[in-house]
């Protein structure tokens, strides 16, 4: 078993993972910049160090400072969480050179999956259903790439290998757009990340976003964890969950369930990942691998009962899946709302000072947060705040605690995303279940 591990992240994931830590008897190490020192897990860590300014360039992202504070605090293993390095292989493989452990997959896996050509050549070769698409980088010949477009079908969409948060897309619906987009594309894909190299696949019209949680020890031994819906999506930044995924094909669902826990075996995968899909008339296609925890893991963990950063810590401690896949079973409905520091129409972030915060409780609730009264929210850091997460025996039933929950969550001295969160539970549409993902943009649009 670990003896101390590093959290290196902040807020409520953080704060998660301490709590994981001390079910274990693992001890804790939290480090924090200088804007973050009065986080609720700073002051419930063993230890505690101060690894840089607000800024996460010199802070959560400075790679010699994390594991400075790793080798002055004796840790012998460190958690990213998820978000700043987590998916960051060279982090992985210099934690990994110092003499540390790496909660997470082998800086290999994170580089196959990281970079989005080669990880869906992978899922191609374990037999993952992909969308149709450039099998690789777009051609450079001009004519080639417009053969492969003619061959997919447009609408087409164009894709930085290296992107992610929604960053380096371009939809060409006609050929007389396709070479100016896929230039555009590479620029700015370059600019961002640093890769100027982009594929192609179909655009598909109005899919839903589905995704696998999966498990795996890296011993040759994967499980599944079922699906979750995260349709409701503002640019491409989830902002509602479910756990299962309502309305899908049986057949698909299992198919696809299965192929998962193949693909972590065929590619050695250690550790919490998540496979993600487009989902559209009955049949699912992948789109990229999130090789960390997720935001949206506590919906999964309603469902099924296990506790996914608990299982990550030991994967990291070198033991075998303590799971078996008969083991797992459905349990209910969950729900997850993602509650901001943002002002509900604007989308402006609203840092400040929580005068008053008073979180909801009751059979099924669970707020993951790690707000309390009198805390300030600093204006250097993504804008979530907390997770909402409501369980139920039916969808229903959880829909109508959650509804409940969100009237009894308090949040005052800064503005929230709590009003539009009231709304969306409160949607019928939503209420039916198995909204696209250009939904919640629409509804936005139109103002209704």
């Amino acid at each position: 078993m670990l003896d101390k591990v590093l959290i290196a992240n902040r807020g409520e994931i953080a704060l998660r993972i301490l709590r994981a830590c001390k079910e274990l008897g693992i001890k804790t190490v939290a480090v924090h910049s200088q804007a973050d020192r009065e986080l609720m897990h700073v002051r419930l860590a063993d230890e505690a160090v101060c690894i840089g300014p607000a800024s996460s360039a010199r802070s959560y992202l400075n790679i010699p400072a994390l594991i400075s504070a790793a080798e002055v605090t004796d840790a012998d293993a460190i958690h990213p969480g998820y978000g700043f390095l987590s998916e960051n292989a060279n982090f992985a493989e210099q934690v990994e050179r110092s003499g540390f452990t790496f909660i997470g997959p082998r800086a290999d896996t994170i580089r196959l999956m990281g970079d989005k050509v080669s990880a869906i050549e992978a899922m191609m070769k374990a037999g993952v259903p992909t969308v149709p698409g450039s099998d690789g980088a777009v051609p450079e010949d001009p004519e080639e790439a417009m053969a492969v477009a003619r061959r997919i079908g447009y609408p087409v969409i164009i894709k930085a290998a290296s992107g992610g948060g929604g960053r380096g897309m371009r939809v060409v619906h006609s050929e007389a757009h396709l070479l100016s987009s896929i230039s555009v594309t590479q620029n700015e894909a370059n600019a961002a990340f640093g890769d100027g190299t982009v594929y192609m696949e179909k655009y598909l019209e109005q899919p839903r976003h589905v995704e696998v949680q999966v498990l795996a020890d890296g011993q040759g031994n994967a499980v599944h964890l079922y699906d979750r819906d995260c349709s409701l999506q503002r640019r491409h930044q989830k902002v509602l969950e479910e756990a299962p995924a309502p309305g899908l094909d049986p057949d698909a669902r299992a198919q696809v369930l299965k192929a998962c826990t193949d693909a972590c075996i065929e590619i050695g995968y250690r550790g919490a990942g998540t496979f993600e899909f487009l989902y559209e008339n009955g049949e699912f296609f992948f789109i990229e691998m999130n090789t960390r925890v997720q935001v949206e893991h506590p919906v999964t963990e309603m469902v099924t009962g296990i506790d996914i950063v608990k299982e990550q810590l030991l994967i990291a401690s070198g033991l075998p899946l303590s799971i078996r896949q008969e083991d797992i079973a459905l349990n209910g409905h969950a729900f997850e709302c993602r509650i901001n520091a943002e002002d509900a129409r604007t989308f402006m972030p609203s840092p400040g000072k929580v005068s008053l915060y008073h979180a909801p409780g009751g059979l099924g609730v669970r707020m993951d947060s790690h707000l309390y009264t009198g805390y300030s929210v600093p204006p250097h850091y993504d804008s979530l705040i907390g997770k909402l997460i409501t369980w139920g025996k039916n969808r229903e039933n959880a829909l109508t605690r959650m509804r409940n929950a969100l009237d009894e969550l308090l949040v005052e001295g800064i503005k929230t995303n709590i009003d539009l969160q009231k709304d969306l539970v409160r949607d019928g549409y939503f209420q039916q279940g198995g909204v696209n993902i250009h939904y919640l943009e629409k509804k936005l649009e139109s103002g209704t």
